[in-house]
């Protein structure tokens, strides 16, 4: 690898992410994510007011549990131990399906369902929160509901002519007329974030569970991803078609960085050299795309942009999360130095546009000019650890590797 950046920044960086990470990010969520009535909320305000009407959904449970089972393993802290407890029991109690299976993707403060429908983006972020319980406690349930929510996927969503998954399904996974993960995506039968989401899921799962049969759907899907889903100028594309015709010019640049880091670690878990060789070619390409098309002189990620240029310019907080670790693995990969400053770069951005140093974690985002995004939720339906909370885990572990000179061990 071609000269390695000075070992004082790298720790120093390494220092302050994890100081974020132990004393902001989490404690806020121990101290603010679960109400009154022992639930997870459903809303809270920048400035800490909640909503006891709020709608609850069963994502921002699953990503509390990945993130606090995922934090316990790292630092064995109970309070994050009980946290992750707390969201499995969320999880279980209050979106399991127990007539037909699978999760129900959101319901009231009451416990009614208000959404009933098989999200299978929310079944995928099911198995990744499960088999990380899993790993964090060694308990042999959540690794079996995180098999069945596979084997659920697998026998209701795959698309056996045309390969890959639908999109989602009503209460008894029967057809749905309006498909949509949310109001601002397209009503289209496959979309990459489902796909990516779904990878992501799997490669944990295979990790906990090396199951033969997993480890060849996942081999499909990195395949899938490759052929299918990155476009031949080397972006994702966003919406498909049932016989995968793309619908959407738009790009999305942390779908993007995100993809990249996460291709290279499915590839990884499958074991399969030649795969994981064209994979880190083409995580490469996007992440040099990234770079040249995605990322503002103030080291912020922008959201969106289009065949004509950039269309949505303001910087969430999620974005700017996988940028951290994306850059930093093509860095670790290729030795490149861009990467590395690009990685540094948006953690600056971070650390002074989007930490909130007064009421504790970040902020939704900011517009181009820096102005925050003041009407956006701190805890929401969307805004939640997940992202935040696994880049500082991996690029603190990274970080530290490349200090003491060992990339990629």
């Amino acid at each position: 690898m071609s000269g390695a950046a000075p070992l004082p920044d790298l720790l120093e960086y390494a220092n302050r992410i994890e100081t974020d990470l132990r004393a902001n990010v989490l404690p806020f969520w121990v101290e603010h994510a679960v109400g009154a009535d022992g639930r997870i909320v459903g809303a809270l305000t920048n400035d800490l007011r909640s909503d006891p009407a709020a709608e609850r959904g069963m994502l921002l449970a699953a990503r509390v549990l990945w993130t606090f089972a995922a934090a316990y393993q790292r630092y064995h802290d109970r309070s994050h131990a009980t946290l992750a407890d707390t969201a499995d029991a969320e999880l279980q109690t209050w979106f399991w399906d127990s007539a037909h299976g699978g999760y129900r993707w959101a319901g009231g403060p009451d416990g009614a369902p208000t959404r009933d429908r098989k999200q299978i983006y929310g079944q995928a972020f099911g198995i990744y929160a499960l088999a990380e319980y899993h790993a964090a406690t060694q308990r042999p349930q959540p690794l079996n509901r995180a098999i069945q929510l596979y084997e659920l996927i697998e026998r209701h969503a795959r698309d056996g002519e045309h390969g890959g998954y639908f999109e989602a399904f009503d209460a008894a996974w029967g057809p749905m007329e309006d498909v949509r993960l949310s109001e601002v995506d397209q009503n289209d039968p496959k979309s990459q974030n489902t796909h990516l989401h779904i990878m992501e899921a799997y490669t944990r799962l295979l990790r906990c569970w090396p199951d033969p049969r997993l480890r060849a759907t996942l081999a499909g899907l990195v395949e899938l991803m490759l052929n299918r889903i990155v476009q031949p100028n080397g972006h994702l594309g966003l919406f498909f078609d049932r016989e995968w015709r793309l619908r959407s010019d738009r790009v999305s640049y942390g779908h993007d960085i995100e993809a990249a880091w996460l291709l290279n670690d499915a590839a990884a878990a499958v074991g399969d050299a030649a795969l994981a060789a064209r994979t880190a070619a083409v995580a490469r390409r996007i992440a040099d795309l990234t770079l040249a098309e995605g990322v503002d002189e103030d080291g912020g990620v922008y959201n969106e942009g289009g065949p004509d240029g950039l269309t949505n310019t303001n910087k969430e907080w999620w974005p700017q999360a996988e940028a951290v670790v994306g850059f930093l693995d093509a860095y670790e990969r290729w030795g490149d130095h861009r990467y590395l400053a690009a990685a540094l770069r948006a953690w600056d951005f971070i650390d002074r546009s989007l930490i909130d140093r007064r009421h504790g974690e970040w902020y939704r985002g900011v517009t181009r000019d820096g102005r925050l995004l003041d009407r956006e939720l701190k805890i929401g339906f969307w805004k939640c650890p997940y992202h935040n909370g696994r880049a500082a885990l991996e690029s603190t572990t990274r970080l530290r590797r490349l200090a003491a000179g060992r990339p990629n061990d």
